[in-house]
């Protein structure tokens, strides 16, 4: 299949590099294109506010698929096309070498033309699909998964490095309960002074804790009092 990605940000380079990877020919263009080769699929690849415009501004055959990798974009941003899709990864991609190791095999969010099911295939993925008003909550949920997990070790990172540790000290410990949460689920893999209720304990945490730190452990820590609690109630 020939493909054409505007975008050579992290998610387009992942994508040419995947897409080459099992067999497509793949040309890799900047996002300020205005025109394309003959190509069966122009894969958009660039910010969610740029779509629209980027898009209107392509020009490209009659017969090509013109789509966009945005999680809670609709269609309807590929408007002046007649042939749309959009395929969206639920992977991060940090590089373009991690990023096209995870897209091969990924789960797409995808919507459309079929072709975008025959991309997601070839990559030996799996698709699923949504109706346009759930895509806002499912990309949502998505920055959940990936980007408030990092926000958050970021602020292990900190706090280690006040204690005079390091992120890496913390890192086991993390993983572990990743694991706990995949194989039993977030309830039952609760564990810590908010699943006992030992509200002492988390006292004396927000005085150990800056200022600037206070806010969004309140926030987690009341999130697993309550999530300790839902336990509870459950337990016969």
């Amino acid at each position: 299949m020939k493909i054409t990605i505007v975008g050579t940000g992290r998610a387009g380079s992942s994508f040419a590099r995947a897409l080459r990877i099992v067999g497509h020919d793949v040309d890799l263009r900047s996002h300020d294109a205005t025109s394309v080769p003959v190509a069966d699929l122009v894969l958009l690849c660039v910010p969610d506010d740029a779509i629209a415009s980027v898009a209107a501004r392509l020009e490209v055959g009659a017969g090509t698929v013109i789509a966009h990798c945005a999680g809670s974009r609709t269609l309807a941003e590929l408007a002046p096309h007649e042939r749309v899709a959009s395929l969206h990864p639920l992977v991060a991609l940090p590089d373009p070498e991690t990023g096209a190791a995870r897209l091969v095999g990924a789960t797409y969010c995808v919507a459309g033309d079929e072709l975008a099911r025959a991309v997601v295939t070839s990559l030996r993925g799996r698709a699923i699909e949504l109706p346009d008003h759930l895509r806002p909550l499912y990309h949502a949920t998505a920055c959940v998964a990936a980007n408030h997990l990092v926000t958050l070790l970021a602020q292990v990172e900190r706090l280690a490095e006040a204690a005079g540790l390091s992120l890496e000290d913390f890192l086991g410990l993390a993983q572990g309960a990743l694991d706990d949460a995949s194989r039993l689920g977030p309830a039952r893999a609760l564990t810590g002074p908010a699943s006992r209720g030992d509200l002492a304990t988390i006292d004396a945490h927000l005085a150990a804790l800056d200022d600037s730190e206070r806010a969004l452990y309140v926030a987690l820590a009341q999130a697993a009092l309550a999530l300790g609690d839902s336990r509870t109630v459950a337990t016969p």
